[in-house]
């Protein structure tokens, strides 16, 4: 029998890249959105907004890295106007590449926090996310785990479990450590922390925290949102039981990542896909991306039970801009690291 996800997934897919490139009627006000965020829910806030302002929203949704390079393929026949990715990397890369405009929004300017936007106008964070530590009390002293530098511990032997180098967001904590650390104890950090790793890499953060939970190993690096939702049994009553048996551990200050947006640069419905971002980064905007995905918003701290449980947290003081710059360098010490 066919895997019935697979088959909704397709149609999905087929169902977005249909309505990216149907002909618009010729007095619809349209923007087409190219998105690497996954999430039903965001469909809601889409909706909010064509009925404040009567433009139709059109989405494509596809993983950052394939967007980017569809991005670069399509040049000046591209059909997005709007690109959301998640990520500092990524978002900053994009804008490097040549693929975003600079636009001027007082706004956005207003809304968006300083750090969490680009200096050039490129793109502003729309949501937030918190990268913590799980960790199993019955495998390891939670006691002793305060930082991400704890990892590379001796006491740690065999007892951490990582995702792969391919995560951006790991590239973009590696790339925070060398911002507030410096490269040497990047270095340090990096070489401790590979030789406590107990597991081959993992594809994804949920296989770190059924890890983590299972005892296959004792701590792992995860975004918060992540745990939330297993917690809210979003992926289903085993993994919600997974769930309970890890915690959560957030340093202080904290690492945070984004979920960014900008304007393609050859968008042909500029108007329109600025008005799409500024709503999506408004307080109201931002909380209905943020609120059902356990992310937080651009201002605030998620206000569900789960999130709140997991403590509060204080953001360290790393530009986003800052991130997507050292990122070259964090993955080559990375490599190096032998984090593979």
């Amino acid at each position: 029998m066919p895997n019935l996800k697979k088959i909704i997934f397709s149609a999905l897919t087929f169902t977005l890249f249909l309505n990216v490139n149907a002909p618009a009627n010729s007095t619809e006000r349209e923007v087409k959105v190219y998105s690497g965020r996954h999430y039903n829910t965001d469909r809601g806030v889409y909706k909010k907004f064509e009925e404040a302002t009567g433009i139709k929203v059109r989405v494509f949704e596809t993983s950052g890295i394939s967007l980017i390079e569809r991005l670069r393929r399509e040049g000046r026949n591209s059909q997005a106007d709007l690109i959301l990715l998640v990520d500092a990397a990524r978002i900053t890369n994009a804008a490097k590449s040549g693929l975003l405009q600079s636009i001027n929004s007082s706004t956005l300017e207003n809304d968006v926090p300083v750090g969490l936007k680009d200096p050039g106008k490129e793109w502003y964070a729309l949501t937030r996310r918190v990268r913590v530590m799980v960790a199993n009390p019955k495998v390891v002293d939670v006691s002793k785990i305060n930082d991400y530098t704890d990892l590379a511990n001796p006491a740690l032997k065999g007892k951490v479990c990582l995702r792969n180098r391919k995560s951006p967001y790991n590239q973009s904590l590696v790339a925070n450590q060398i911002i507030n650390k410096g490269e040497l104890k990047t270095k340090a950090w990096l070489s401790g922390m590979i030789a406590n790793v107990s597991q081959p890499f993992f594809p994804g953060d949920i296989a770190i925290i059924r890890a983590v939970s299972k005892k296959k190993c004792g701590v792992g690096i995860v975004n918060h949102y992540y745990v939330a939702r297993m917690l809210a049994g979003i992926n289903g009553r085993r993994d919600a039981l997974y769930a309970k048996r890890a915690s959560v551990i957030t340093p202080n200050p904290a690492h945070v990542n984004i979920s960014a947006g900008g304007i393609a640069k050859y968008a042909k419905n500029k108007a329109e896909a600025i008005k799409l971002l500024e709503f999506l980064a408004s307080p109201e905007g931002s909380k209905g991306l943020a609120a059902p995905t356990f992310e937080h918003p651009l201002k605030e701290v998620n206000q569900n039970q789960i999130v709140k449980n997991f403590g509060e947290f204080t953001p360290d003081k790393v530009s986003t801009e800052d991130l997507g710059t050292n990122n070259s360098l964090a993955i080559r010490l990375m490599r190096n690291a032998g984090w593979k």
